[in-house]
């Protein structure tokens, strides 16, 4: 994946593999019973063919969002009013405010930092402490940026998208901003000295935009020059330089995409021995880039294959993370490889490249996460989707050694934060039932030490964990895991919710949630995760094998799971529930449609779902290297068959589905959810449609509504599969 944040789910992944995030149609009954299916109506088309909700694309028109209350007004009393919506509610909220959760470090100007919300603060506060005190019982912190308090005062929705700080001095930092969670950001200068905007510093109204710091008085920014002027992806593709005080009109050009492109930003990347490059990202598609290097006398072209990511630096080497085979300098680098490359050769002559080998994994790992240290590099890797953490440090003659380090095994491990000023370092250790720990490593010593840990927000002793694998259609075996009650009889009456993503290579992996646990695996329920392909949880490989004409092996891979819980007498289509969201939300359509006597819940969470119209839906165009694109016969063909919207089909008993998505999504969009709940309404199938009106990509803007959205489905799924 490119270095710039394309990626289709990053929010949704988060509060849903957290574990959960006409005037007016005459909508079916919000309810048809907890276990009742309806035999669906032939589709309605408009006149000459045409698809008669296009209507409902109006993100925010009067019409589509009247739409919109009468549907939560139909859901909302049906899921609310369940006698276990309050409970469940009241359990989802104490977890998502719980003060024993961990505060994620970031190691930033000497300090640590980190973004809070809880009750009290709705919206959040930056804060930070020292590392002294971040380690300690009862960290004393300071605030530095009341979001609260600034949207008051400033009568705006802001939601806190993060920082960008001077790398050359880490306490001017560009804050980003945006109304409601949605991708268009507000840019901001704050200064963390003064704890305060900086008067007269840089400010970048709203927009898809980024920005980077060229020097201490000029920003390298990407975003729509002109009003409109951004990629058929709706994001900037234009790189200005801008400098401090000067207008937005006066901005220089420093390097132009195209509008083909998905996307084109700058970014910097150094190391702890002052060594450093600015970089321009391309995105030509959104897997694939050309990379340009910033030099005093412009851009400069750099023979990169167009498939890796930029890693990061160590010691003058710049690393990078290979998702191609790549053959340069008479020597072979297999996809899904670590490699080296000298900085100073690449600024000297940046089309002859010279690089090295760091790691190069087997068939049943991948490279997960890529961090620096002042002189190490820090890499987690899964091994048959099992976490393992490697230290490697450069050595005299060009090579690098390294060792693994002494955490926990079968866990799944991430890299929370490096610092490039010394040896320290971040990591997170978790389980389905194992509480996260964050662990402190000194890189120079090995030395790890459990720094943070969660309280239990479950009972777990009456559970456990196995890994099986189903084989899929074609014969690939398919890995999954069980979180399932010790004493589960195996008589297929067990009340069972499948997940799984399986897209833009992003790998599904073990992650402890408070609230899956307290809502669902402590009043009995079967937890299953699928690693089906199109995720990265076996490298680029596994990734590539569904995508675009070949994506159904995906949902061939589910079905196939699915049949195998079945066969082994864990479940049966009575109780078995499934849960996906945004790329994930289009595999739950895919399975309504394709194989609907299956599954007596469907949990359509944030979902594409018209896969004829997806590219002129919000940020819909960037994914045509994922999903292909309409323009191609072959692939429009394909898209066709799998498009959930448009298999509706009549004479078929659907099972009840509960579809939800936000108003403020404009990266995937509320388009499709409501655009499919109104044809099912059309059929005469009963729905549950629920439309948050904040959150952007996600379940919703702040903790309560995350909170909320939780509860609304593990009530679903009580309704659905336990009654």
């Amino acid at each position: 994946m490119n270095r710039f944040t394309r990626s289709l789910g990053v929010a949704v992944l988060i509060a849903a593999f957290a574990y959960s995030q006409r005037a007016m149609l005459p909508a079916a009954a919000a309810s048809a019973g907890a276990n009742q299916t309806t035999v669906a109506k032939a589709p309605p088309t408009g006149p000459g063919g045409t698809d008669p909700f296009l209507w409902l694309e109006s993100q925010t028109g009067a019409r589509a969002m009247a739409w919109v209350h009468a549907q939560n007004a139909k859901t909302l009393p049906v899921l609310q009013g369940d006698p276990h919506f309050k409970t469940l509610y009241a359990e989802a909220l104490k977890i998502a405010q719980a003060k024993g959760r961990i505060p994620y470090p970031e190691m930033l100007d000497g300090a640590i930092y980190n973004f809070w919300q809880d009750a009290s603060h709705v919206q959040g506060i930056w804060r930070r402490t020292s590392m002294q005190s971040y380690e300690s019982a009862h960290p004393r912190w300071t605030t530095v940026l009341d979001v609260d308090a600034l949207g008051k005062a400033e009568h705006a929705h802001w939601v806190f998208e993060g920082a960008s700080c001077n790398w050359r001095d880490e306490s001017d930092c560009i804050v980003h901003l945006s109304n409601g969670g949605e991708d268009a950001q507000t840019l901001r200068e704050f200064n963390l000295s003064t704890r305060s905007f900086v008067k007269g510093g840089f400010l970048l109204p709203r927009g898809k935009q980024d920005a980077t710091w060229l020097n201490d008085d000029t920003l390298l920014v990407a975003r729509a020059w002109t009003p409109g002027e951004l990629t058929k992806s709706g994001y900037a593709y234009d790189v200005r330089s801008l400098k401090r005080g000067e207008p937005l009109a006066d901005a220089k050009p420093v390097f132009k995409g195209k509008p083909s492109d998905v996307s084109v930003q700058a970014f910097n990347v150094r190391d702890g021995e002052g060594h450093h490059l600015t970089m321009i990202d391309r995105g030509v598609s959104f897997f694939t880039s050309k990379y340009f290097l910033v030099t005093a006398h412009g851009t400069m072209p750099v023979a990169f294959p167009e498939k890796l990511q930029v890693d990061g630096m160590v010691d003058g080497k710049l690393v990078l993370g290979l998702n191609q085979n790549w053959n340069v300098d008479g020597k072979h680098f297999a996809q899904g490889s670590l490699v080296a490359i000298d900085a100073a050769a690449l600024q000297a002559d940046p089309m002859h490249l010279r690089p090295s080998l760091i790691f190069a994994p087997n068939a049943r790992q991948s490279v997960d996460g890529v961090s620096a240290t002042k002189s190490r590099l820090l890499v987690t890797i899964y091994d048959n989707v099992r976490g393992r953490a490697y230290l490697f440090e450069p050595t005299a003659n060009g090579g690098w050694r390294s060792h693994r380090l002494a955490l926990p095994d079968n866990s799944s491990i991430g890299i929370v934060d490096t610092s490039l000023h010394n040896e320290h370092a971040y990591l997170t250790v978790t389980g389905f039932l194992a509480p996260t720990t964050l662990w402190s490593l000194d890189a120079a010593t090995d030395k790890l030490a459990v720094a943070k840990a969660m309280p239990a927000q479950f009972d777990a002793s009456n559970d456990v964990v196995e890994q099986h694998e189903a084989t899929s259609k074609d014969g690939t075996k398919i890995p999954y895991f069980i979180v399932h009650p010790k004493n589960m009889k195996l008589d297929g009456a067990n009340p069972t919710v499948l997940y799984a993503y399986g897209g833009f290579q992003v790998s599904m992996t073990p992650t402890y949630s408070g609230i899956l646990g307290k809502l669902w695996l402590d009043r009995g329920g079967v937890y299953v995760l699928a690693n089906i392909r199109g995720g990265g949880e076996f490298g680029p490989a596994w990734h590539e094998a569904a995508m675009t004409i070949h994506r159904q092996r995906a949902y061939d891979d589910f079905y196939a799971v699915a049949k195998d819980l079945i066969a082994r007498k864990i479940t049966s289509p009575r109780r078995l529930g499934i849960q996906g969201g945004s790329n994930g939300g289009l595999l739950m359509g895919v399975e309504f449609t394709q194989h609907p006597n299956m599954w007596n819940a469907v949990d359509i969470q944030v979902p594409l779902l018209d896969m004829l119209r997806f590219e002129k839906i919000d940020a819909g165009a960037s994914w045509v290297g994922e999903y292909g694109s309409v323009s191609n016969p072959v692939q429009r063909a394909f898209l066709a068959e799998i498009s959930p919207y448009n298999n509706l089909r009549g004479g078929v008993a659907y099972p009840e589905p509960f579809i939800w998505t936000t108003t403020k999504d404009d990266r995937v969009g509320p388009q499709h959810a409501r655009k499919f709940a109104a044809k099912l309404a059309a059929m005469g199938v009963p729905y549950l449609f629920y439309e948050v009106t904040e959150g952007g990509h996600g379940a919703g803007a702040n903790l309560a509504e995350q909170a909320h959205t939780s509860a609304l489905e593990w009530t679903y799924f009580t309704m659905k599969l336990m009654e």
